[in-house]
């Protein structure tokens, strides 16, 4: 039960603002080029997170900030349990990301994820360099899993914050296959490939957004730093019994975020995540400048 109940919390990171009511309306221009050229923004971004284990609700919540540059990014991130699940599972996160923006991506420099479990409380670090991502972690790994991930394996790839918000981000060249993908991650041990299979449009409605959205099957490729029994095969994640089905909108300003994930778990029945939260916002320099002034 308790795997499954801290699987259903790491899914909260597999992963000018369109708000309620924004329907797609696709334009060349996207996050990224807007930023490229000079226009900074911040993102907020939420996702909750609902189960049920027996009678007791299952619910936890993860969040986004990030800041948008014209070369640089930063995410902030903190992903807890709340509520009754605390009874169950005690998961506690908070992570941190920093890279470049390019024309097309974003890429990796640094990241940090620290987690308060009341046990381990483990600490890891990533810095991406030329030919390796160099990592601490504190306490250390028993093992790095069999194979472990290569330095180009690791290089690659994305830390898990950077993936999500990448994936959102990035633009859709494929009309084929608007789920985009594959999404590539790595998290100090772990390196995941997510494919994902476009499954056609659905009404969706939560409470930051509602619209048409792209339905996208996901299934876990485990490519390297898993026990050696997991390596090699695709799979749906840990303790969930089918795929993992995910909605993105398709926003006005070219993002596609997921707004909806539904997964179907061996032991708690369905974990549904919504987005709670989507705004886009310009940063706006004189203003800031301003406030802190006045303040």
């Amino acid at each position: 039960m308790k795997r499954s109940l801290t699987i259903a919390a790491l899914t909260l990171l597999t992963l000018a603002g369109p708000v309620a009511g924004d329907t797609a309306s696709p334009r060349p221009d996207t996050p990224l080029s807007m930023v490229r050229d000079g226009q900074p923004m911040k993102l907020t971004y939420q996702l909750k997170a609902s189960a049920w284990a027996i009678i007791l609700p299952i619910t936890g919540k993860a969040t986004f900030h990030v800041d948008l540059e014209r070369d640089t990014y930063r995410i902030t991130s903190k992903v807890k349990t709340t509520g009754l699940a605390d009874l169950l599972v005690n998961y506690d996160l908070s992570l941190s990301a920093t890279g470049y923006v390019r024309d097309d991506k974003l890429d990796t420099y640094a990241f940090v994820s620290q987690n308060r479990d009341g046990k381990k409380n483990r600490r890891v670090e990533l810095t991406y360099g030329d030919s390796d991502v160099a990592m601490t972690v504190r306490p250390e790994f028993g093992d790095l899993g069999q194979p472990p991930a290569t330095p180009r394996q690791k290089l690659d790839a994305l830390d898990p914050i950077t993936a999500l918000i990448n994936f959102g981000l990035e633009p859709r060249t494929d009309s084929a296959n608007p789920c985009g993908g594959p999404i590539k991650v790595f998290d100090g041990r772990q390196l995941s490939h997510l494919h994902l299979e476009y499954a056609g449009m659905k009404t969706v409605r939560s409470q930051a957004w509602r619209g048409e959205a792209i339905e996208c099957h996901v299934i876990l490729d485990r490519v390297a730093g898993y026990d050696e029994d997991e390596i090699g095969e695709q799979k749906n994640l840990s303790g969930i019994d089918g795929p993992l089905r995910m909605w993105l909108a398709p926003l006005s300003n070219g993002a596609t975020l997921p707004v909806r994930i539904e997964a179907d778990s061996e032991d708690i029945g369905k974990v549904v995540l919504q987005a709670s939260k989507l705004k886009f916002e310009p940063i706006v320099r004189e203003q800031a400048a301003a406030d802190k002034r006045g303040g």
